[in-house]
């Protein structure tokens, strides 16, 4: 996957190559350690972690991937547009100072970081990955400026998510985890956004949101054990630009994080890039059948928030 930022705002869309994030951005979610950690294996074949790998030119992509999640938040804010950072590698898994699956730089946290330090106030952060972000939600385990929300296959790597973390300090109620049962298909999914996320996202009035787009919970996925199909995830991502243009004048950005299933993933993304470049989405009527999964995850959600998030 080419490293490209996708952009729309009135006058139409546009496609650029963005150029390396700058340190100064990096070391806002990331140690300076770490930083240079990555730049030395430039030109090098390294083993980080049991699953992450570089390549002798990740250190330059990774540098190019979390240019493009800055390169589209700026859009965002300049513009009151959508933009979609298409990147590899992903980084929703990326610690402060730890590599781990298959993610160097965590771009959507960069990306966030960049938007508290440009004035932004409240934004929030969606991640529908399979797989739960734990680097995402440490970085902002205990700002109150960020809003995490996360829909993940629960037990599963990484093994965090749990629905009881929900922050820490000034940042308590801040996190919204949603472990669903392996399994979950549309119905699951469009149940969890409409009376989760939907919600919680209102109640919280982010300026702007950031969507970690994951299609690992696509049901052709090799790595993850969920029914979500291409429309699903067309449908979720509907609800959720809904959500920013009601909440954050447009101001809307994805940046891709996994997705195993070629055919799989080009089928989302083709979807996601319509859902972005349509003035005005229709609404995704409520998906019909078995929400077992859903009412679990739902259960566990409200024993944890219900406190913090009293329209719940």
């Amino acid at each position: 996957m080419a490293t490209v930022t996708a952009r729309w705002e009135e006058s139409g869309g546009a496609i650029e190559v963005p150029a390396p994030v700058d340190v100064e951005h990096l070391v806002r979610v990331h140690s300076a350690d770490y930083i240079d950690l990555i730049a030395s294996t430039e030109g090098r074949r390294v083993q980080l972690d049991p699953d992450t790998y570089t390549s002798s030119q990740s250190a330059v992509v990774a540098r190019l991937a979390a240019g493009a999640a800055v390169a589209a938040v700026e859009h965002a804010l300049t513009q009151n547009g959508r933009a979609m950072a298409l990147v590899r590698p992903p980084g929703h898994h990326a610690e402060s100072a730890r590599a781990m699956g298959f993610c160097l730089f965590n771009n959507v946290a960069v990306a966030a970081a960049h938007a508290l330090a440009e004035g932004v106030e409240r934004l929030a952060i969606v991640d529908y990955d399979v797989h739960h972000g734990n680097g995402t939600q440490w970085m902002f385990y205990d700002d109150p400026r960020v809003l995490y929300v996360s829909t993940h296959q629960y037990p599963f790597y990484p093994g965090t998510g749990a629905a009881e973390d929900v922050g820490i300090g000034s940042g308590e109620g801040f996190t919204v985890n949603v472990p669903i049962e392996a399994g979950a298909g549309d119905a699951d999914y469009d149940v969890i956004l409409r009376e989760i996320v939907a919600p919680v996202l209102e109640s919280f009035g982010p300026e702007l949101l950031l969507l970690s787009a994951g299609y690992d919970a696509h049901a052709r996925d090799p790595l993850g054990g969920m029914n979500v199909s291409t429309e699903g995830y067309s449908r979720m991502t509907t609800r959720l630009r809904s959500v920013a243009d009601t909440c954050c004048d447009g101001r809307f950005v994805a940046v891709t994080e996994g997705g195993y299933d070629l055919m799989a993933l080009d089928e989302c993304l083709t979807e996601t890039l319509r859902v972005m470049a349509e003035s005005t989405p229709t609404s995704p009527s409520v998906v019909s059948g078995a929400t077992d999964r859903a009412d679990t995850a739902l259960r566990a959600v409200l024993a944890a928030q219900s406190s913090f998030w009293p329209g719940l």
